[in-house]
């Protein structure tokens, strides 16, 4: 079992996976920083998509070697991104990336019904793994990034990516915690009762392959002390693997509160598209991107 994003790196490394990765707008230190330890490692060729004259400058200043990528000019975030996602979706690449970018451009690329990556019908969402001091394992968390309120149908689609995640880390039976205010279902919290519904489809196996409880608190996710002091049956025990969250304005600021103030490092993905998809916040660090770069091959390694 993968236990941390190293490990997990390591696992990718030594597995011989080499995947090609197109980066949109690549002229970033975080993004070439990463590319750069990603290509000298072994597991990936990078197309580095962009203003040449930026993305050299930026090589650099930063110490790596430009000859390590094929640079394809480009002239404005628009086009860096459509590109990116063409070559990734014509299989000239295997995993499409996000560099500086706007996100909304770049999703405007994915998510486009001729050219881009999202087959029709399709949930598309976000799953992270994150790596904190202060828990005891990698926290699978969903949706930091895509989907502002999830109706029942796309909280289902959230779980499941999750679950599919966890396990390519050896996880057999992720833990699927139900994030809520508390452990009570209330017609005053919506959300609560898509939590009920979805407890029961796990029983009956329509989401399989997890031990899923909720509404939970995150006490109750996390902290085995607590469901002792509460006394509250739950199967999660205090040892989830996986966070769900009611809305994206819930878990984008509980996993950059992880990131600020915890001392954490992720590696996350779009979940949903027919190819990988890498989408991170411009401010990320340099290692979250390189780990994120790590997962999206590891990821990749399964997609046909």
């Amino acid at each position: 079992m993968i236990t941390n994003l190293r490990q997990m790196a390591d696992t990718v490394r030594s597995s011989g996976i080499k995947k090609r990765i197109a980066v949109a707008w690549a002229q970033d230190p975080n993004t070439i920083g990463s590319l750069h330890r990603a290509v000298k490692e072994g597991f990936a060729e990078a197309i580095m998509i962009g203003r040449h004259e930026q993305i050299l400058a930026t090589c650099k200043e930063t110490g790596a070697d430009p000859q390590c990528f094929t640079l394809v000019e480009s002239p404005d975030e628009k086009s860096a991104a459509e590109l990116a996602v063409s070559l990734t979706r014509d299989s000239e690449a295997d995993v499409a990336m996000k560099g500086l970018v706007g996100t909304d451009k770049f999703l405007r690329a994915v998510m486009d019904r001729e050219k881009g990556l999202l087959p029709p019908k399709t949930v598309m969402s976000y799953a992270c793994a994150v790596e904190i001091p202060a828990y005891h394992k990698l926290l699978f968390i969903t949706d930091t990034a895509v989907i502002p309120f999830p109706d029942l149908d796309q909280k289902v689609a959230m779980a499941r990516y999750a679950v599919e995640m966890a396990r390519r880390f050896g996880i057999e039976k992720p833990r699927v915690a139900l994030i809520g205010a508390s452990e009570k279902v209330s017609d005053h919290f919506p959300n609560t009762l898509d939590y009920q519904e979805m407890c029961r489809m796990a029983e009956r196996g329509q989401i399989p392959d997890c031990i899923m409880d909720g509404p939970v608190d995150l006490f109750l996710a996390c902290d085995p002390e607590s469901v002792r002091i509460k006394g509250v049956d739950t199967p999660l025990a205090g040892d989830a693997d996986i966070l769900l969250f009611p809305s994206l304005e819930s878990c984008n600021p509980f996993y950059k509160g992880l990131m600020l103030f915890g001392g954490g490092e992720l590696a996350g993905m779009i979940c949903g598209t027919s190819k990988p998809v890498v989408l991170m916040s411009r401010s990320e660090s340099e290692l979250s991107k390189y780990y994120c770069v790590a997962l999206a091959c590891l990821m990749a390694s399964q997609k046909t």
